[in-house]
């Protein structure tokens, strides 16, 4: 009998992952796991069902429990749902933030202009009102 190894003293190379992902089980797989389970009538054939898909009775009770509230019909999609937007509502909120973002700019100038002001009276010159 022939052992492999990789050179490290006749060791073998085992590469064990740190996680075992997360099984996802789709909504039409769930429903023929229901459906399944439902028609089970004898003793020891609901078991054999469970065991046979590698599944445990909690998956089964969660499942149907998404059965009757009509969830395994249309699977929900995961994530962020879209927020239903009103054309003209999205509208005002373009022109709202348009409105901030010039007013800021505004106060920026007026601070600027203000600045130059005082730096004019202090050197001597005297800055052009808006009177003239």
């Amino acid at each position: 009998m022939e052992t492999v190894s990789n050179g490290t003293n006749g060791r073998h190379d085992v590469h064990v992952s740190a996680k075992v992902p997360r099984r996802r089980f789709t909504a039409e797989y769930k429903l023929k796991v229901v459906r399944e389970a439902d028609e089970c009538s004898k003793q020891g054939e609901l078991g054999a069902l469970l065991r046979r898909e590698g599944l445990y009775s909690s998956h089964l009770a969660t499942w149907r429990r998404a059965r009757d509230r009509g969830e395994l019909v249309h699977a929900p999609k995961r994530g962020r749902k879209p927020k239903a937007v009103d054309p003209s509502a999205k509208r005002v909120a373009d022109l709202e933030r348009q409105v901030a973002r010039l007013t800021a700019r505004a106060e920026h100038a007026e601070a600027l202009v203000a600045l130059q002001k005082k730096v004019a009276a202090l050197l001597g010159r005297p800055f052009p009102s808006d009177e003239s």
